[in-house]
């Protein structure tokens, strides 16, 4: 039986009642995005139609999912709520904290002994407030909620911007910070600008070579990584049912690389098959008797162009197999010749010396099946490894499964590294290198996500790949960027010419799902008894201080930094062995945009102390600021915090005492962040002005103290020399989220609230 399957039929209940007063009240039929989000309208039955892009909408989630990087601080923040148990199921998952080293078993005990502080800590605070804990092992957290929570048509936030996996079992799943999560754990609705909706109709059918990640590189892009911003991305169409539940959710997960709010699916034949073989038949037999308000009504997706804001074609008969990189993920190359002379034109080395398959996106058993075959013909066609290959299992029931069915005996037998079923090299937790910083300069190619400089590995010289699980086997065998396995010949180890032939696979166990012991920790029915304790001295935790308002006079302001070209949260925030501190707001304060270019010197961590004139890291800059009661401000470019959802990434600066960020545009989660913890978040009305901003500038803003909705404010900019510009700076605070900044954070309004 499912977790929470009551919950669950009460979602399906009222959804025929309000989607069709939804339908009525908008006027038109309605795609699946919007029959979902007017369902899960806090205030219940639809009553007006709201503007895509415009509106914000309270709305209320069925559950929330956290990974334990960000668990730590949803969890601290919470505890400051006064509540005592979360109002809706949530589970956190140990999946963030477990470094690939050695392989499963020894990194799992290195794990284990070293974050025990932490995963102690996560528990009893689940324990306590009635929270779902899946240990340490147990998988990657996106994986397990596809396994044991998603359902088709529901709604549900999660602590990392790749929540929106979900989607590919038909929900609406949207990654946000963890102070988004603590109001809907305290009982409160869940705020959104109401999305804009794009349409990508699939026809044809994958074959041969060409996978689902093949899908999402391409719209990739096509989109470009903020093209889908502030969008849900609903596919549709031929090549969409025909695809299996799993590659759906390949699809959506990496739906956060092009920004998107997050992307789904229709309810269709392979997610009941999913949901049946994963023990959950009888959501099954709940969602077929709503099965038409699980999908778009027929008119939407005969005639998209008159229901989305934007439409997409692709053939999927036409796809080829694609490479995405190096250092972002919608630089799209077809494997084979275009990226020999692309690797040749930019000196991207041809050697690969690392293939890598897993992370929360491509770790699947389906995935780890068709990647294996590829193993298997290498063993037998007598080919030897030229790089190394690691394995991510998705979960223990992934893994168990796997390695019951002889896949992961075969990856062995190409002396493969079975690391432990957990995030590892996709969020730097890869200890690869002693000095990654003065690593040399190659290419890996692995099936995750993301490929931003030093993501992996922390060595800005690795130039990273991201593609199928087959096409990256087949590469790592190979050893070589640009092979191309649907037309290159390798030599084996008897000299002859062998050629691969096409990849097969499982879309779901022939013998079904088996584990012995999946990791999960039902939470006490009354945890009032459980006690939580944080230790003062602790390195890893720190009870959370609340946020003194920043006021409405910000006057003799100094610079910060001024951040050039890309800046995400992993510039503003870093992971690999920072996340150790992901409990511990001062110390991974001291990780504060140390990763940021700063546009005056093309250095990292390295800015000018406006008090002394001399040069320091920004962190240590920032704490001299504070310490003398002088406000500052950070200036970035486009998409600024672009990347995962952590919250650290806002609540650095403002522990450090930053008061603005003030940019040409933001990722949506990240400007979410800055509201949530009493920061201003703003963007230049004309983006030119950021070349006004110089190194020694001081900053007052005049008309704080008028601070409402869709209204400008003025920025007055005091250069060195004595000369002036002012400037207008715009926002989208709604009254609600000017409430949060003038109380200080949106913690301290909803403990107030709940005094």
């Amino acid at each position: 039986m499912a977790f929470d399957i009551e919950m669950i039929k009460g979602v399906y209940s009222k959804m025929a009642e309000r989607v069709d007063a939804a339908r009525e009240i908008v006027g038109k039929p309605l795609t699946l995005s919007e029959k979902i989000l007017y369902n899960h309208l806090w205030d219940g039955k639809p009553t007006k139609a709201f503007v895509r892009g415009k509106d914000y909408v309270d709305f209320a989630p069925d559950r929330i999912a956290c990974q334990d990087a960000t668990a730590q601080m949803a969890l601290l923040q919470f505890m400051q709520a006064g509540k005592n148990k979360v109002a809706v199921p949530t589970t956190v998952h140990c999946d963030h904290l477990i470094q690939a080293k050695d392989g499963a078993a020894a990194d799992l005990k290195h794990a284990n002994s070293v974050s025990s502080e932490v995963f102690n800590f996560l528990e009893s605070v689940s324990n306590k407030y009635g929270i779902g804990f899946w240990k340490p092992g147990a998988g990657i957290i996106h994986q397990v909620v596809l396994e044991n929570y998603a359902f088709p048509g529901g709604m549900m936030i999660g602590t990392d911007s790749h929540t929106v996996n979900a989607g590919g079992l038909g929900m609406v799943a949207i990654g946000v910070g963890g102070a988004d999560a603590v109001d809907v754990m305290a009982g409160m609705a869940w705020e959104l600008k109401f999305p804009k909706l794009i349409g990508v109709k699939l026809t044809g059918k994958l074959s041969g070579w060409t996978a689902p990640k093949d899908v999402i590189l391409k719209v990739a892009e096509i989109l470009t990584v903020k093209g889908g911003t502030g969008a849900i991305v609903e596919y549709f169409g031929p090549g969409a049912t025909s695809m299996s539940c799993t590659g759906k959710g390949t699809i959506c997960n990496m739906g956060a690389e092009i920004g998107a709010t997050t992307s789904t699916f229709g309810y269709d034949a392979s997610m009941e098959r999913y949901l049946r073989s994963t023990e959950r038949a009888d959501v099954a037999d709940a969602a077929n008797k709503v099965k038409e308000y699980l999908t778009a009504d027929p008119e939407v997706y005969a005639n998209p162009e008159e229901y989305f804001d934007q439409v997409i074609e692709i053939n999927l008969s036409e796809l080829n197999p694609l490479l995405n990189g190096p250092f972002t993920p919608d630089l799209s190359t077809p494997a084979g010749k275009e990226m020999t002379e692309k690797a040749k034109a930019n000196d991207w080395p041809l050697v690969v010396e690392w293939g890598l398959i897993g992370s929360c996106t491509n770790s699947s058993y389906e995935d780890l099946s068709r990647a294996s075959s590829i193993a298997q013909q290498a063993i037998d066609k007598g080919l030897k490894m030229k790089s190394e290959l690691g394995i991510n299992p998705g979960s223990e029931q992934v893994r168990y499964t796997a390695e019951r069915d002889g896949i992961l005996d075969v990856f062995e037998k190409l002396d493969a590294k079975i690391f432990t079923n957990a995030c590892g090299p996709c969020i730097g937790q890869w200890a690869r290198y002693s000095d990654p910083k003065n690593a040399p300069k190659n290419s890996i190619v692995h099936s995750f996500n993301r490929n931003f400089a030093k993501r992996a590995d922390g060595n800005p010289n690795t130039h990273a790949f991201v593609a199928s699980p087959e096409l990256t086997a087949a590469i790592a065998i190979s050893g070589r960027l640009d092979f191309n396995p649907m037309t290159d010949k390798l030599i084996n180890e008897n000299g002859e010419e062998v050629m691969f032939e096409e990849p097969t696979g499982w879309e779901l166990p022939p013998k079904g799902f088996e584990v012995k012991d999946n990791g999960y920790l039902a939470p006490e029915e009354d945890g009032s008894h459980v006690k939580v304790v944080v230790n003062p001295e602790s390195e890893r935790l720190q009870l959370l201080t609340p946020f003194t308002p920043i006021g409405d006079e910000i006057k003799g302001a100094k610079l910060l930094i001024k951040a050039f070209g890309k800046c995400t949260t992993d510039h503003i925030s870093m992971a690999g062995p920072w996340l150790r501190f992901r409990g511990h707001l001062d110390n991974i304060s001291n990780n504060c945009l140390i990763g940021a270019v700063n546009a005056f010197n093309q250095q990292t961590n390295f800015v000018k102390n406006q008090l002394t004139g001399e040069y320091g890291g920004v962190p240590d800059v920032q704490r001299e600021y504070k310490k003398a009661g002088i406000k500052t401000i950070v200036v970035g470019d486009h998409n600024y915090g672009e990347g995962s959802s952590r919250e650290h990434a806002a609540m650095e600066p403002r522990h450090l005492g930053v008061a603005a960020v003030i940019v040409k545009s933001f990722a949506r989660i990240h400007e979410t962040n800055l509201k949530k913890q009493g920061l201003l978040g703003l963007t230049f009305d004309n983006e030119s002005d950021y070349d006004l901003i110089q190194e020694d500038d001081t900053f007052n803003f005049l008309d704080l103290n008028e601070f409402a909705p869709d209204k400008q404010l003025t920025l007055e900019i005091v250069h060195a020399d004595g000369s002036k510009d002012i400037i207008k700076l715009n926002h989208s605070y709604n009254e609600a989220q000017i409430a949060w900044y003038n109380a200080g954070s949106a913690l301290n309004l909803i403990a107030a609230e709940n005094a």
